[in-house]
């Protein structure tokens, strides 16, 4: 089982064809947040998976938590908190990016303390972590407290995934991101995210240096450009993005991560030891996994993850 720890929400999308007066605005609202949707690919594409989150008790929080039900993802680690569900309003782009505008502040999955820190048995096999919950309190201070509780003990994964808009100090996401990558093994970061954190840096110096640490393997994600692997022992290389015709980005990046993971368990490499011991070959094969789940989710409105048949 891998353990998927942060934050739940609603996506808002406003209706692009809506034609009714100002005064009217139309909403599509999809379940979403980056660590919900990773722990609902790994289901979709086999992977036994269970979120470490905290969800409201309002309507929407049980919503959230009826997806996850529906999906096969294990409720033992969610936590029930008496405060709203955060909302995320989505504008996309010409080119299908997304813009977030978070409501978040008080939220119940931002509640998560160090008294919440589950103790996990060996069928965890490992752990991602990701987004805005790095950085927001009391979580923040909560996963990086698990991050390093278990890091060398069992596969961790990283996902930046930057968003200013629930938390716009970008010293905080530095200091953070700079403290987690020490005990991460896999990390999958945007191009769009290494602009956020080091502006005017060359991706290859900063990566490099992630890779001074434990980590075995960084993938750098380029939107319509494809994507760079980073190989501790192998070095780098690239591969160009799959074609298709894109409806929106939104959950792409989640889609590739959980697509990482998939094959590592698929491969019985889900370790750090498994990680070592990879040829480049493999990690070739891993990545363009990655890469063909991504386009597929890129192809559908919102954050809809592709399911194991869908690849072969």
């Amino acid at each position: 089982m891998y353990l998927v720890c942060g934050e739940a929400l609603f996506d808002f999308f406003s209706d692009k064809e809506d034609g009714g007066p100002a005064s009217q605005v139309n909403f599509k609202a999809i379940a979403g947040g980056s660590p919900f949707n990773v722990a609902v690919g790994l289901r979709r594409l086999g992977v036994e998976s269970a979120l470490f989150a905290g969800l409201s008790t309002d309507y929407l929080g049980r919503r959230l938590q009826q997806v996850l039900l529906n999906e096969g993802v294990s409720a033992k680690y969610l936590r029930d908190f008496d405060a709203p569900t955060t909302l995320a309003m989505v504008a996309v782009g010409a080119n299908g990016s997304p813009h977030y505008s978070f409501r978040g502040e008080g939220c119940a999955d931002r509640q998560l303390g160090l008294q919440h820190l589950p103790e996990l048995g060996p069928e965890v096999s490992g752990l991602h972590f990701g987004s805005f919950c790095l950085v927001v309190q009391p979580i923040g201070d909560t996963l990086l407290a698990l991050a390093q509780r278990e890091s060398g003990k069992r596969l961790i994964s990283l996902d930046p995934n930057v968003r200013l808009n629930p938390q716009p100090d970008i010293e905080l996401w530095r200091s953070r991101i700079a403290t987690l990558v020490r005990y991460a093994d896999l990390i999958k970061v945007s191009d769009e995210d290494l602009s956020l954190l080091y502006p005017g840096r060359d991706p290859q110096t900063v990566i490099e240096g992630w890779l001074e640490h434990r980590c075995q393997l960084v993938f750098l994600t380029r939107g319509g450009q494809g994507a760079t692997v980073f190989s501790s022992h192998h070095g780098s290389w690239s591969m160009p993005a799959q074609p298709v015709k894109i409806a929106d980005t939104v959950g792409a990046g989640d889609t590739f991560q959980a697509a990482l993971i998939t094959w590592l368990v698929e491969q019985q490499l889900d370790s750090a030891e498994g990680l070592h011991t990879l040829a480049r070959d493999q990690i070739n094969t891993m990545l363009d996994f990655a890469m063909r789940a991504a386009a597929l989710t890129c192809g559908k409105t919102g954050p809809d993850l592709p399911y194991r048949q869908q690849l072969t």
